[in-house]
C-alpha cells in the first residue's frame, strides 16, 4: 500500500504504438497523470484483484468521465471519447458493479458509469493471448492466494515480464524465459513458505537466472528503509549474475532486444 510519498503497484509501458499501464493500485492514477493524459491510454491490464493493484481503478475511470460530464461553465464536451480497454481477471464484472455504486453524483450520473462507459472491460483466462497496439500480452497464471496472472509484454523493441504477486512456481520460467526485462515482485526478506505467495529478493533472483533474463527489475517491497533495499538487491545478486536495479517513482527503464 502506498507509504513514505510512493505509490503502489502500477507501471506505465510506452512503445511507438501503445501506452499500457501494468496494473493501478492507490496512488497509481495521480502519478500517471503526471506523464500522460489517461485518454492517451492503449489499455490498462490488471494481474489480480487485491487492493493494492487495481484500487485506483475507480478514480482512473471517474477522471476519464469527467470530460462527459455536463457543467454549466465547464470546459467543452469531446466528440471522439472512446472507452480504454481493461483486461481484469474473468468474474471481474460482478466486482465492478458493486465499486460502480460507490460515491454516487446524483447530478452528474454519468460519473457513475467507469465499468460500462470509461473502460471496455475484457475479462481474460490464464493463457490468454491479446494483441495491444504493436504490443503482444500473454497471461501466465501464477502461484498467489489471490488468482494472479503474470504478463509477458512482446513489443518491437523487446519484451518486458512482470510478476504481478506470486509465491516461488516453476510457472514463472514461462513467463520470464529469456525476457530482456523482468519487473518482479520481492516483497519479502525470506522466502514465503505460507499459501499467500510473495517473493524475496533470493527467489526474484533465482527465477531471473533460470530464465536467462537481461535485466531484474525488483519492485513491491515490504519496507522502504534503504538497509532493507540493499539486503533485497544484495539477496538477488546471490542468485543472478546480471544487472539489477530496485524499482522506484518515475524510474524509466529501457526495454531493449539484447540481440
Amino acid at each position: 500500500m502506498p507509504a513514505d510519498g510512493v505509490p503502489s503497484s502500477g507501471y506505465l509501458v510506452q512503445t511507438g504504438g501503445a501506452r499500457i499501464l501494468l496494473d493501478c493500485g492507490p496512488g497509481t492514477a495521480t502519478a500517471l497523470s503526471a506523464l500522460t493524459a489517461p485518454t492517451a491510454l492503449d489499455a490498462v491490464v490488471i494481474s489480480h484483484f487485491h487492493t493494492d493493484h487495481c484500487y485506483d481503478l475507480l478514480p482512473l475511470g471517474k477522471s476519464l468521465l469527467a470530460r462527459l460530464a455536463p457543467m454549466p461553465g465547464g470546459p467543452p464536451q469531446p466528440d471522439d471519447f472512446r472507452p480504454v480497454p481493461l483486461y481484469v481477471p474473468s468474474g471481474a464484472r460482478s466486482l465492478f458493479e458493486r465499486w460502480a455504486a460507490l460515491f454516487p453524483v446524483t447530478t452528474m450520473p454519468v460519473l457513475d458509469r467507469a465499468f460500462d462507459l470509461a473502460f471496455d472491460v475484457r475479462e481474460y483466462q490464464p493463457g490468454d493471448r491479446v494483441t495491444i497496439g504493436d504490443c503482444t500480452a500473454e497471461l501466465h497464471s501464477l502461484r498467489h492466494v489471490k488468482p494472479n496472472c503474470g504478463i509477458r509484454l512482446t513489443c518491437p523493441t523487446g519484451t518486458l515480464a512482470y510478476t504481478g504477486d506470486t509465491g516461488p512456481t516453476p510457472a514463472l520460467l514461462g513467463l520470464a524465459a529469456g525476457a530482456d526485462v523482468l519487473l518482479a515482485e520481492a516483497t519479502l526478506a525470506e522466502t514465503d513458505r505460507t499459501d499467500h505467495g510473495h517473493l524475496s529478493g533470493a527467489d526474484a533472483g533465482a527465477a531471473a537466472a533460470v530464465a536467462d533474463v537481461n535485466h531484474l527489475v525488483l519492485t513491491h517491497f515490504a519496507a522502504g528503509d534503504e538497509e532493507w533495499l540493499r539486503g533485497l538487491a544484495m539477496a538477488a545478486a546471490s542468485e543472478f549474475t546480471g544487472r539489477i536495479t530496485l524499482a522506484e517513482p518515475g524510474l524509466t527503464i529501457p526495454v531493449a532486444d539484447r540481440r
